[in-house]
């Protein structure tokens, strides 16, 4: 009965990462997360730890990551926890040393949650000459990702935290690093955050044979560190436009979420929606979003056609493997 009145629940916008786990027991699981030093990881383990799910979160910073998660593995019960790795997704070098790691270790993931990312970052280079927001939050998960994957467990999941930044720009598969462009921030951000919701759709085609299923999400807009390159008082003017837009509109202002808010899409994809519903798809309030072509405003739902059209994904694909050199199983 428990579980049948779970399965009736429907979630949304207002949703927490404990409303969407209530009732959910996932002792056994584990899961790996990226970027659990602050906001959406942190709490994204906190709450799958606090089910009794066993976390391995990877952290750029290892000191920062122990001080914001050090009350985890406290409260934990059950077998679950948290244990922490080094990664700096900007330094292949650094990426491939810890998927091996964990490859050689060899326990399986049942989710791995693709969550960290730089935005608006000033123009520069990653450790290996791609630039800074398509190679650290598109190129370093990729390469991350697919290394690992020979450990995510039939029915398992991959679950890439985008954003609805992806509707600011498409992939420039011509010239990824602004060779003939100048470079603009929001426009660079625009791209990674498409490139995630790209890689899901074509790793969701290739690994659905094996039970294994990816998906795509927008948290949601919050206040976190993700904004430390906008100027102070940058977010505040466009949430006064937004709202001043709304007002002549007739509609209610616009609120940021909460972190319990933001973070809740990523654990309803990975444990509470079924696979068919999610997979090769794009997510957010918890819950599928549409396709659409037509002017989306800031406030609005909706996933741009070309961030999940399946060729365009096939074609990311093989520039990835071009610009990391590595191939990555046989296309199909």
């Amino acid at each position: 009965m428990i579980k049948e009145i779970y399965m009736t629940r429907t979630f949304g916008a207002t949703s927490t990462t404990d409303d969407v786990l209530s009732g959910k027991d996932l002792r056994g699981k584990r899961v790996f997360i990226t970027g659990v030093s602050a906001g959406l990881g942190v709490e994204t383990a906190r709450a799958l730890a606090a089910h009794d799910a066993q976390v391995v979160g990877a952290a750029r910073d290892l000191a920062k990551a122990e001080q914001a998660t050090a009350g985890i593995q406290a409260r934990a019960t059950n077998g679950g926890g948290l244990t922490l790795v080094e990664l700096d997704l900007a330094s292949l070098k650094s990426v491939r040393a810890c998927a091996d790691k964990l490859v050689a270790e060899g326990q399986p993931f049942d989710v791995v949650i693709a969550n960290v990312g730089v935005m608006r970052t000033p123009f520069g280079h990653t450790a290996d000459g791609f630039e800074m927001q398509f190679g650290t939050n598109h190129l370093g998960h990729f390469v991350f990702v697919n290394r690992l994957a020979s450990l995510i467990a039939p029915g398992g999941r991959l679950v890439n935290v985008a954003s609805s930044g992806h509707r600011y720009s498409d992939v420039d598969l011509d010239a990824p690093n602004f060779e003939r462009t100048p470079y603009d921030p929001m426009i660079a951000y625009g791209r990674s955050k498409t490139a995630n919701v790209l890689f899901a759709v074509e790793f969701d085609r290739r690994h659905r044979e094996n039970n294994v299923r990816a998906t795509a999400l927008h948290p949601g807009v919050i206040k976190t560190e993700l904004d430390r390159h906008m100027k102070p008082d940058e977010l505040d003017i466009a949430v006064q436009q937004i709202n001043a837009q709304l007002a002549a509109e007739g509609r209610e202002p616009f609120q940021f979420k909460t972190i319990p808010q933001g973070a809740a899409t990523s654990i309803w994809a990975a444990f509470v929606a079924t696979a068919n519903e999610v997979g090769g798809r794009y997510c957010e309030d918890c819950q599928v979003s549409e396709v659409t072509d037509g002017p989306i405003s800031p406030v609005s739902r909706g996933v741009r056609p070309y961030a999940v059209d399946p060729e365009h994904a096939r074609a990311l694909w093989a520039k990835s493997e071009e610009m990391v050199g590595e191939r990555f199983g046989s296309p199909t």
